[in-house]
């Protein structure tokens, strides 16, 4: 088991370095000048060059690559070019609302996928199985962005429940933030239930007919005790890995839902940063959600051994 763990924890170190590299050539060969930009279309060629040589812009490729790796190394993802302030307290500043944002949309998606699941493949070729396995198609092919703006014109607009945008004021309450989070957690958690619930139908189709389930009901075990506690826990490794890449695709799928609804979380940092190029926040939010991706597949690998003690050998 701890050479399991040691060599997860080797994959993501050199995961991680690669996607270092790959995040610093995209970003530095994505065309337009972060220092013409900042400086707007008056200025002259000396300011421009003067600015470049400030930020550290002038140097080669190497060097700036040499130097990006020396900070991460110490923790310090870079200074923003417009907040002028450290990447790594802009992007903490805007964290809460994606964290729960992402949060919620799990709860709300595995809410709904799970029992969904369960039901459509223990009821097989039932009319639920039909219409909930034809509803799960549908949803799936909707974008979380639309099906946003349908419950904020309903909700929002027309009933008057929630706020159609915003995260509340300065000295709003943590519930009155939350409750703010209520429409686009359902739009994503909606959207990704579709797929969870598809994985989890046919995990469980797998394991529903094996024989000791045969064998436990042949022992007068109740059907609630056979399906949820002998079926889900050996379907659990598929559902369990399908659920991680969702938690991670949300992270990144979050961007959108944060702008139609205006959230001041990581999505509007990121799409400001890449309207002017701003080098250092567009680097550090790659990381940390390529870091999120690998901590969370890490994270699904240990549940592998809880839930699966063949795993461990």
């Amino acid at each position: 088991m701890a050479r399991v763990i040691l060599r997860r924890l080797v994959e993501m170190v050199a995961v991680m370095a690669l996607v270092v590299t790959i995040v610093f050539v995209i970003v530095r060969v994505a065309p337009g000048d972060p220092a013409a930009m900042m400086l707007g279309p008056d200025a002259t060629p000396q300011d421009i060059t003067d600015l470049r040589a400030r930020l550290g812009l002038d140097s080669s490729l190497l060097v700036q690559y040499g130097r990006y790796v020396a900070g991460l190394l110490q923790g310090d993802l870079g200074q923003s070019i417009f907040l002028a302030r450290p990447v790594g307290q802009a992007l903490w500043e805007r964290a809460e609302p994606t964290f729960f944002l992402t949060l919620f949309s799990i709860f709300v998606a595995c809410g709904i996928a799970l029992p969904v699941g369960i039901l459509s493949a223990y009821w097989r070729g039932s009319v639920f199985d039909q219409v909930t396995t034809t509803t799960a198609v549908f949803v799936a092919s909707i974008p979380s962005f639309w099906l946003g703006l349908v419950l904020m014109q309903v909700f929002a607009v027309k009933l008057g429940w929630f706020d159609p945008s915003g995260y509340g004021g300065p000295g709003a309450s943590l519930a009155e933030r939350l409750h703010h989070l209520v429409l686009p957690a359902v739009a994503l958690g909606i959207v990704s239930s579709a797929l969870i619930a598809r994985f989890t139908r046919a995990s469980m189709l797998d394991v529903l007919g094996d024989d000791y389930v045969r064998t436990a009901r042949a022992k007068g075990m109740g059907e609630a005790r056979v399906v949820l506690k002998h079926a889900m826990k050996n379907a659990l490794i598929p559902i369990l890995t399908v659920i991680g890449l969702t938690a991670a695709l949300l992270i990144s799928g979050a961007i959108v839902t944060e702008t139609v609804y205006g959230l001041p979380g990581v999505g509007s940092l990121v799409v400001s940063a890449v309207l002017r190029r701003d080098y250092p926040v567009i680097q550090g939010t790659l990381l940390i959600v390529a870091g999120l991706y690998v901590l969370i597949n890490f994270v699904i690998d240990m549940l592998y051994l809880v839930v699966d003690p063949r795993v461990r050998y």
